[in-house]
């Protein structure tokens, strides 16, 4: 299990990173690192189960949740890790419905579905109520990680011959 909380502790310091940098008035280049969360989850999955998966989101939680107290307001903090732990898991959930499906499916529907949710529930609770146009930050941020579950199916490919590497040895 070292192999996925080393990878996911990895996206999400490099995602609170990368947040700080503004691409436009409404997009950072976080939104193109924090996706790789989705896809540590889904190899992970794929190669030690959905319990082992679940442990490796609560791991991830508690480094975001660090890592954000530090970087941001409590509000963003608080965002931010309910995001993340409720996507996550909601991801695990929906790549298990799928994972029999062609080798694509359960990681891009799992990826999209999570999305969704991780968007939702971090703009909601970081802005609303602000004078920020939030639904607009929202969407942008959703399409970018749509178009980034599309993307991450080739390295999710190109990892499945080696996820032996993250099962402990018998």
């Amino acid at each position: 299990m070292r192999g996925p909380v080393a990878a996911m502790a990895a996206v999400i310091v490099l995602s609170n990173w990368a947040v700080q940098f503004p691409i436009n008035a409404w997009l950072t280049w976080g939104a193109f690192t924090y996706p790789l969360v989705f896809l540590v989850c889904d190899l992970t999955n794929r190669a030690l189960g959905p319990t082992v998966a679940r442990r490796v989101a609560w791991a991830g939680f508690v480094i975001a949740v660090a890592a954000s107290g530090l970087l941001a307001p409590w509000r963003i903090a608080f965002a931010s890790g309910s995001a993340f732990i409720v996507s996550q898991l909601l991801d695990v959930l929906v790549f298990n419905r799928w994972r029999r499906a062609s080798w694509w499916k359960a990681p891009l529907v799992g990826s999209l579905v999570a999305s969704v949710a991780d968007t939702g529930v971090f703009f909601f609770l970081a802005f609303a109520g602000s004078e920020l146009n939030w639904l607009q930050l929202a969407a942008g941020d959703l399409a970018v990680k749509a178009a980034m579950a599309v993307a991450l199916l080739a390295p999710y490919r190109a990892l499945l011959p080696h996820l032996q590497t993250w099962a402990p040895a018998r």
